[in-house]
């Protein structure tokens, strides 16, 4: 059973497609479903995570710097099979410890992100574990209708940009790692999507209804427009000695252009997809 603390935040965090209030508002935050090591029960803990650049997550089993690692840590690690609800999907996922350079390297952009991280190990001699999770099944989102879904797709978007554009605005002089690894896994995150609808939902919306075409035109050209701003942005991340500013300039070109874009894709999209079926 969880606590009544973490038993709060999960039931907030389910009520809200992910988000929660207090102490954890803004922050990246997933619960983790682990099978009890001992016990064969089914234990959910909201968890912190940080993106990894590709298909994984990363979570770390600091436990407030506790002696122990947490019970969360020692269950996966008997069985590596979780669950995973980051407020839009809910996905089976295999989870790795990371070992040796790559845990340090990890331990190292989540320390230079937040500093809080090295409070965590210098208050313990055991070496706090890091923790990928890779997602292996999955399904459709967490909501009640094709619109809904849609929404709620779109708003998680949203979230991560503008936590991004907080990151960067607060990130001083240069550009850290981590921050780096946000930025690039949500360009490939919006351009997956966006692709996904042009080879899924817009064609089947184009056969479905006709008169869709000047809307499904529009989405597709700003699909193009948006591809651009992202591979621009993507050009300014990578570059060495790259300027929080201009990162930042264009990450408000990016946010401009998109929150126009998403919008009208709602309003035009999502009362066909609740529609009843004729």
């Amino acid at each position: 059973m969880p606590n009544d603390f973490n038993q709060q935040i999960i039931e907030e965090f389910r009520a809200n497609q992910g988000r929660v209030g207090g102490m954890f508002e803004g922050a990246r935050l997933l619960l983790l479903t682990t099978t009890g090591a001992r016990s064969g029960t089914r234990h959910t803990t909201p968890v912190g995570y940080f993106p990894d650049g590709g298909e994984r997550v990363l979570i770390i089993a600091s436990a407030g710097g506790a002696p122990n690692h947490p019970a969360w840590f020692h269950n996966l690690v008997a069985d590596p099979r979780v669950t995973v609800e980051d407020g839009v999907f809910t996905y089976e996922a295999e989870a790795v410890v990371l070992q040796g350079a790559e845990r340090d390297q990890a331990f190292a952009r989540a320390v230079e992100a937040d500093p809080a991280w090295a409070d965590y190990q210098a208050k313990t001699s055991r070496v706090i574990p890091v923790v990928a999770l890779r997602q292996v099944a999955g399904g459709p989102p967490n909501a009640s209708s094709w619109g809904a879904a849609l929404k709620l797709i779109h708003d998680a978007f949203r979230r991560e940009l503008a936590l991004i554009r907080k990151e960067i605005a607060e990130s001083g002089p240069g550009l850290g790692a981590q921050l780096r690894v946000n930025c690039l896994t949500f360009c490939r995150g919006l351009h997956h999507h966006h692709t996904n609808e042009d080879a899924g939902m817009f064609p089947a919306l184009a056969g479905q209804r006709p008169e869709l075409a000047p809307v499904l035109d529009r989405l597709g050209e700003e699909h193009l427009k948006i591809a651009a701003l992202l591979d621009d942005l993507q050009k300014v991340i990578s570059a060495e000695g790259a300027d929080p500013l201009l990162v930042l300039s264009e990450v408000e070109r990016l946010t401009d252009a998109l929150e126009s874009h998403l919008t009208y894709e709602e309003e035009q999209l999502i009362p066909i997809l609740d529609a009843p079926a004729s």
